[in-house]
């Protein structure tokens, strides 16, 4: 089994396979994301971490799919994959000419099997990714990171905004929320 840390950047992890498509930054395995399928063997990964990484990936939706699909392919039964992501109502998304695609956990919400069986069965109008591409995903947890100057910005300002309400204005006010940090649990039987 091992662990990769994909699109790493000078962000290098000890005990991971570092993967990044920029030789220059010296990873362990030059990998163009895009470019499917990785050479890394089916079911082997326990443990995923793309850190400011998947915004950057699949300007086509059909490259996007792929992906999602290699992320599947190469993780093992019950592996965790950690996807943190910047706010799509932030600058540091919106000022970034690289991001081609906001990610948010209703984004990835399309992939969870049960989700999509859940929306057919009540007739939504939701695209079932999960069925379309055939992978499992079910979201393990989301933390939403409030951006420390947006909020000093508003305390001057005398907007007062409490901890439990922030997600309530997080879909309406611009740089309320720096990051996103997303963790997905890996649904399928356990290779034998």
């Amino acid at each position: 089994m091992i662990k990769l840390n994909l699109g790493c950047g000078s962000r290098q992890l000890e005990g991971y396979v570092n993967v990044d498509g920029f030789a220059g930054c010296h990873p362990d395995q030059v990998v163009d994301l895009e470019c499917t399928p990785w050479p890394f063997p089916d079911n082997t990964a326990e443990e995923i971490v793309l850190h400011h990484v998947l915004e950057h990936l699949g300007q086509q939706p059909k490259v996007f799919l792929a992906v999602m699909q290699e992320l599947h392919r190469v993780a093992a039964a019950d592996a965790l994959i950690h996807i943190d992501v910047p706010h799509p109502l932030h600058d540091d998304f919106r000022t970034d000419p690289t991001h081609v695609r906001p990610i948010t956990p209703r984004t990835l919400s399309m992939f969870s099997r049960r989700n999509c069986e859940e929306w057919q069965r009540l007739g939504y109008a939701n695209t079932p990714l999960a069925l379309m591409t055939g992978v499992d995903f079910e979201i393990e947890s989301v933390r939403y990171d409030p951006d420390p100057d947006t909020r000093a910005r508003l305390a001057t300002a005398g907007v007062q905004l409490p901890d439990d309400d922030l997600l309530a204005y997080g879909d309406i006010l611009p740089n309320l929320f720096k990051a996103i940090a997303i963790t997905l649990r890996v649904c399928k039987p356990a290779a034998a």
